[in-house]
C-alpha cells in the first residue's frame, strides 16, 4: 500500500476548483449570514451561545477519540478563563483544564502564528500526567524513532486492520517545518485552508496520541481567521463526531489516494454545512432559554433552583426526578422536594402524569 506521503510531489496537495466553486460558495455565504445574526445578538446572549458552542466542541472533539469529559467541568472550565458570571461553577480535572485551554488558545488567540513551540504547548496541555492512558508517552515533541511505525489500526489483537501508517519520526521535522511554513504563508480560500489543514496535519500524524484534537483545534484556529473573530457560534467537532464513521472513511480514502484532495475538501465544506444546522439549534435554544427567564424575572428562586433550571434548559436527558434534583443541586431529598414543590406551586414546573415513587416533572413555560 502506498500512502499519500509517499508519492513524489508531497506535500503539493491539489484540488478542482471548478468542483469547489458552488458548495464553497453557498457555504461562505451561510456561515457570513450566521455570523451576522450571531453578532446581531445581546452580548448576554451572544455569550451563552459562545459558552454552549465551545462546551459541545470540547466535549465532542474528545469523544471522537473515545474520552469522555465532564459537560459541568468543561463548562465551568470555559466560563472561568473566559471570564463568565455563570452560576454554578465546579472545579475541573487537569485533563478537562488542558482541553480547554488547547481549545481556547486555538480560537481565542487565533492571529498569533501556528508555530511548532506553540503545538507542543497544546500537546503538552492534553497530557499533564506523560501518559495516554496507562501509556509512557512522548509529550510536547514530536514522536520519536522509537513508536514507529505509527499506525490507525482497528480490531482485536492478532486480527488488527491497519488504516493508515503515519510518515517515519526521521520525517517529522521537515514535514512539520513544510505544514508550519504554509499555514502561515498560503493563500487559499479560508475555508479550503482549514480543511487542507486539518488533512495534512492529521496524515503527518507528528505525535504520539492527540493528533486528531489538535487536528480539529488546527481547523478551527483557521475557521477563526476566517471570521475575523474569537467568538464560535457552530461547532465543527459536534459535527464531525454526528458523522465520525463518515469522517474517518473520508480521511482513509483520501490518505490512499492520490494528491488531488477534492473529495475530501467536498466532504469537509458539506460537513462544516451541517454544523451550522448545529448552529441554528443552539441560537433556538439560547433564545428561548432567555425568554424563560425574562418571564421570572419577578419570581423569587434560590440559586439551587436557578442551577438546575438551567440544566433543563441546556437539554437534560431523561426525566426530572426528586432524586436527580438532588444530585444535580448537591441537596438532600428533602430540600429538593421543596425546591421542586416551591417551582410546581409557581408554575414553573408541572407533574407529568404517571405518578407515585416515580414522579417527575417537565417545565411549563
Amino acid at each position: 500500500m502506498t500512502y499519500i506521503h509517499e508519492l513524489t510531489d508531497w506535500p503539493n496537495l491539489t484540488w478542482d476548483d471548478g468542483a469547489l466553486a458552488q458548495p464553497l460558495a453557498a457555504v461562505r455565504h451561510r456561515q457570513g449570514r450566521l455570523i451576522g445574526r450571531m453578532e446581531a445578538l445581546g452580548f448576554p446572549l451572544r455569550e451563552e451561545a459562545v459558552l454552549r458552542t465551545l462546551t459541545e466542541d470540547v466535549l465532542k472533539s474528545s469523544e471522537i477519540e473515545g474520552e469522555v469529559l465532564d459537560r459541568d467541568q468543561v463548562s465551568s472550565s470555559i466560563a472561568r478563563r473566559l471570564g463568565m458570571d455563570v452560576i454554578g461553577l465546579v472545579p475541573a480535572d487537569r485533563n478537562v483544564e488542558g482541553v480547554v485551554e488547547m481549545m481556547l488558545d486555538a480560537t481565542q488567540n487565533y492571529a498569533q502564528p501556528l508555530t511548532a513551540d506553540r503545538l507542543f504547548g497544546w500537546h503538552a496541555a492534553l497530557f499533564p500526567t506523560g501518559r495516554s492512558g496507562m501509556t509512557k508517552i512522548t509529550v510536547g515533541a514530536w514522536r520519536t524513532p522509537d513508536g514507529d511505525p505509527m499506525q490507525v489500526v482497528s480490531g482485536p489483537v492478532g486480527r488488527e486492520r491497519v488504516h493508515y501508517e503515519a510518515p517515519a519520526a526521521d520525517r517529522l521535522d521537515a514535514e512539520m517545518t513544510a505544514f508550519l511554513q504554509w499555514f502561515e504563508t498560503a493563500t487559499p480560500d479560508p475555508v479550503l485552508k482549514a480543511g487542507v489543514a486539518h488533512l495534512w496535519f492529521v496524515t503527518n500524524h507528528p505525535f504520539d496520541d492527540g493528533n486528531g484534537r489538535i487536528a480539529r483545534a488546527i481547523a478551527d484556529l483557521a475557521l477563526a481567521r476566517a471570521e475575523g473573530t474569537p467568538q464560535r457560534f457552530y461547532s465543527m467537532s459536534a459535527q464531525i463526531r454526528a458523522e465520525r464513521k463518515a469522517y474517518y472513511e473520508a480521511l482513509e480514502a483520501t490518505q490512499k489516494g492520490d494528491l488531488d484532495v477534492t473529495a475530501w475538501l467536498l466532504w469537509f465544506i458539506a460537513c462544516l454545512d451541517r454544523a451550522f444546522d448545529g448552529a441554528e439549534t443552539i441560537l433556538a435554544s439560547v433564545v428561548r432559554k432567555a425568554r424563560f427567564w425574562e418571564a421570572l424575572a419577578d419570581q423569587p428562586l434560590n440559586e439551587r433552583q436557578r442551577k438546575v433550571l438551567n440544566r433543563l434548559l441546556d437539554g437534560f436527558e431523561g426525566k426530572l426526578t426528586n432524586a436527580k434534583w438532588a444530585a444535580l443541586a448537591k441537596t438532600s431529598s428533602d430540600t429538593a422536594l421543596r425546591d421542586i414543590n416551591d417551582l410546581v406551586a409557581q408554575g414553573v414546573l408541572a407533574r407529568d402524569a404517571r405518578g407515585g415513587r416515580s414522579t417527575s416533572y417537565s417545565l411549563t413555560l
